[in-house]
């Protein structure tokens, strides 16, 4: 919630009768704040910024940095270095006078210190003149960014690894499927679905940061989303602005690498993404129906990106499959944040209440994915396939005791991860995932 900007100079007592009190000066910038104030400003209602800057008839950097500077932040949730937060306490606790140092940004950076219970605010320039000093010049700490610590390669590694999410560059192993149920496992394909599989990590970890930029006020205000590393301040905002269309264009080279449909069905992913980004995931449903598609797309992107002919049970099938995983992932959410007792999220068009019905969709959508799957092995599309397809019957259970399992989890409050994610880290999923893998060889 925003704060009124303190006056710090009115009442503030005369430096001489101050020459005696410790003073500790923080670099806003640089030392407390893990971020940049001005994309901050941006992103904390980016359409609201861009919308005021067109219609205010004054193009141009100066007229952007104004309508920034009277953004609304959240001041209590922006990403504070603990480190130098606690040294500032600490300061604050054997009496010292705390400021903070902004050269830009003035009513931001006074509501900031008002927040923190500091003292007021200085310039860059004030510092360096010396002379409108609210206190003496030669009794002061400072704390800037060349006082706080680096970050090793290994920490940096980690941190892009997790803001690119490539822990979910599991869902994009799904564009093997095509080449696994068709039964094409040679070198050629092989090497055409792994680009295919690079092209739409790629593309997808563009679309993860831009929705992280989007969301970065709602996820400072979850209780695992706060987490990530745009949300905690842990990646710079700028350095995601610039890797976003670097990597977008990674996956538009491997995509012509491939071909030009599977670069139209890469296409159509990410202006779906976009949208879900930007409005369709804060639609009841609208948002589920669209996870179950981005899924499918996969699938659709495997079998055009290696040349074969897609199955319309295996996508029947999937769609069924993925709009139950994209239930579970929703009710997840959900039961965490009334275990956590937080109110309904104010990003998605659903309430706590909304439980019971969602799980009963995700069950519903599950066991139709199943009949789907023994209608399949009943009709005489697997003759071809497979010389045994009696053996593919064994999958049934399988498949009914690894979704009731992930509903169980979902129910216990046991499953923070998305669903799929979950399948490769839950050890029962895992050997349940490996005997169905062994049904379908044996099966061949």
């Amino acid at each position: 919630m925003e704060q009124p900007a303190r006056q710090y100079d009115s009442g503030a007592p005369a430096p001489s009768a101050m020459a005696s009190a410790p003073t500790l000066v923080v670099d806003l910038e640089g030392a407390l704040l893990r971020s940049e104030l001005l994309m901050e400003a941006l992103f904390s209602a980016p359409g609201r910024m861009l919308a005021r800057f067109g219609a205010g008839g004054r193009p141009g950097m100066a007229a952007l940095t104004e309508i920034l500077a009277r953004a609304k932040l959240d001041y209590a949730h922006l990403p504070y270095d603990s480190d130098v937060l606690n040294q500032a306490l600490a300061a604050r606790a054997r009496g010292a006078r705390i400021y903070l140092v902004a050269g830009r940004f003035a009513d931001h950076a006074a509501a900031i210190a008002a927040h923190l219970g500091f003292d007021g605010v200085v310039t860059p320039a004030d510092l360096a003149a010396g002379t409108t000093l609210p206190f003496d010049r030669g009794a002061i700490d400072r704390i800037d960014g060349r006082s706080t610590s680096r970050v090793s390669w290994k920490t940096w590694a980690k941190t892009w690894a997790k803001a690119l999410r490539v822990y979910q560059y599991a869902k994009n192993t799904l564009v093997f499927v095509p080449v696994i149920t068709a039964h094409q496992l040679n070198l050629p394909t092989l090497f055409y679905a792994l680009l295919a599989f690079m092209a739409f990590s790629a593309c997808a970890s563009g679309a993860y940061l831009m929705n992280d930029l989007l969301d970065l006020s709602a996820d400072r205000q979850h209780p695992t989303k706060r987490h990530r590393a745009l949300a905690a301040g842990d990646l710079p905002i700028s350095s995601a602005l610039l890797a976003i269309p670097a990597l977008w264009l990674f996956a538009l080279v491997a995509s012509l690498c491939i071909s030009p449909l599977f670069l139209g069905v890469l296409g159509a992913y990410l202006v779906t993404t976009i949208a879900y980004s930007l409005a369709l995931k804060r639609k009841m449903l609208v948002d589920v129906v669209t996870l179950a598609g981005l899924y499918s797309l996969r699938i659709i992107a495997g079998a055009v990106g290696v040349g074969v002919v897609l199955s319309e049970w295996l996508l029947i099938f999937s769609l069924f499959v993925f709009t139950s995983l994209a239930l579970i992932k929703r009710f997840s959410e959900l039961s965490m944040r009334e275990s956590a007792g937080l109110a309904d999220p104010s990003n998605r068009d659903y309430r706590i209440t909304d439980l019971q019905i969602i799980a009963a969709m995700a069950a519903a959508s599950a066991m139709n994915a199943v009949t789907v799957f023994s209608l399949y092995v009943s009709s005489t599309a697997v003759m071809p396939l497979y010389s045994r397809p009696w053996m593919l019957w064994l999958l049934t259970p399988l498949l009914l005791y690894w979704f009731g399992r992930a509903l169980m989890m979902a129910h216990r409050r046991e499953m923070p991860d998305d669903p799929i994610i979950y399948a490769f880290r839950d050890g029962p999923s895992r050997i349940a995932v490996a005997a169905m893998i062994c049904i379908m060889l044996a099966a061949i």
